[in-house]
Order: structure tokens, then sequence, then C-alpha cells
């Protein structure tokens, strides 16, 4: 079997350059070209400013860049008919609703965590609600480094409402409580970011209840559990037919 071709959106990235590493060890994928605003090759693929530049011929696409590309990405997806796999965070609801609304020409794989662990834990997290949901009041607290730039994290949003989704989508999100001095509500479910040093991820679910706490918690040692996450997505992908795909979908 050929390997499948991948255009690799945010070449130069931290990100990009850990799955330019992680496929060259692999046989079943190759990266043929690479899309940056910083276009010095840094490996054997060519690397284009724009995806309209991009002359290669590819099986899937990896974007692993900023929220604000994907608008042009997805023109150009949908134009070449190329499935995408999306592992960028921190997406507006204007841009989510196009990412799905695209996944009716293309094929889409969005998930806000590339890590299998990450997705066994909200199904954990879904079961403990059902559970727990009306009994326990639940908090999510989610830490990344000084870099990351959107609060709170597209995982802890994902955690949130898979929970909320759980037990009816009644839930009052709740961000910030020091502007808030009254008792905590039934109802809530508190969000919380930490932001330091060189964490690569850490998510904890807290169940609390009278005289009983049950924590979830999942912990990222580097970056390429994400990466190998968003390889592996692209090789699933390739040849499935439009539709939107998520990582429940890949471990099955």
């Amino acid at each position: 079997m050929e390997p499948t071709r991948i255009i690799l959106s945010g070449a130069c990235g931290r990100m990009g350059r850990v799955i330019a590493d992680i496929v060259s060890q692999r046989e079943d994928c190759q990266i043929v070209a690479g899309i940056d605003l910083v276009t010095v090759p840094y490996a054997d693929f060519p690397i284009f400013k724009d995806p309209f530049s991009c002359t290669v011929e590819a099986d899937v696409i990896i974007d692993f860049s900023n929220p604000m590309l994907i608008g042009n990405l997805l023109t150009y997806a949908k134009n070449q008919k190329l499935p995408l796999v999306i592992a960028t965070t921190g997406f507006n609801p204007d841009q989510t609703s196009e990412i799905k609304t695209s996944s009716k020409q293309i094929p889409v794989f969005f998930s806000f965590n590339m890590s299998l662990g990450v997705n066994l834990l909200v199904e954990l997290a879904k079961k403990a609600a059902s559970v727990l949901g009306q009994q326990f009041d639940i908090e999510i607290i989610e830490k990344h480094h000084n870099q990351k730039l959107d609060a709170p994290s597209g995982t802890a949003m994902m955690i949130a409402n898979a929970i909320n989704e759980t037990v009816g989508g009644n839930l009052e999100y709740v961000y910030d409580r020091h502007t808030e001095r009254k008792k905590r509500g039934k109802r809530e479910l508190g969000i919380h970011a930490v932001r330091g040093g060189t964490i690569v991820g850490e998510h904890e679910v807290i169940f609390a209840g009278r005289d009983e706490v049950i924590t979830l918690s999942h912990s990222a040692g580097s970056r390429e559990i994400f990466a190998v996450g968003a390889v592996n997505a692209a090789v699933y992908l390739a040849g499935r037919e439009p539709g939107l795909y998520t990582m429940s979908d890949l471990v099955q």
C-alpha cells in the first residue's frame, strides 16, 4: 500500500516540527509539502506561504497552525477535495460553524484534543456525571504553558460540553467566581484556567459531594502525544466519505 501523502499546515511551528519528525519514522505516511508563513525548509519537503500556492498533490491535510487561517485552508481543501485534520484550537463560534458546514463537502477530522488518553478521560467524566451529576458539584481545572493564547482550553470545553450533554444540557458554565459573592448554584459547572511555565497540558475533573471527592485527571508529558494522534487521524481520514469525524471514530 502506498503511504498516505500529507500536507502539513503550520509546518514550521513547534507542533509542525514534531509531526514532521514522527512521520519521518513511519512507513505508512509521508509529508509531501508544508504550509507556513516561514518558508525556510528544514526537511525534505517544500514549504509554501499559503495553501493556494501549494502545487503538490496529496491525500490529506493536517492543520496545526492558527485559527485565523482556517477560512483559506477550508476553501483550499474543498477546492482540492482533500480531507482535513484540524488539530488547531481556539476557534470562535463562526469558525466552528464553518468547519462543520465544510464537512458536508469533504471529510473533516475535528477534535479539541488529539490524545487518546484525554478522550478516555472525557468518556470517564461522562460516566461519572451520569451517576453523580445530580448530587455532586462538578469543577474542571486546566493547566497549560504560559505561551498558550486561548483560555479555557478547547479540551476543557470539550469535557464540559460532554458532561453537560450527559446530564441534560442544563448546566451553567462559570469561569470567574470573584465577581460573584454568593453561594455556589446547583446548576453551576466551574471551569478554571492556569497558565505558567512549560506545562504541556493537564486536565482535572472534580466531582465534590457530601464528605467525598472523586477526581479524574490527565497529564501530558510532551506534545508528541497530540502529534501522534493527528498523524493517526490523517492516515485514518484519507479516502473517507465527507463528514465530521472525531477521536471516537478513530478508536472504534
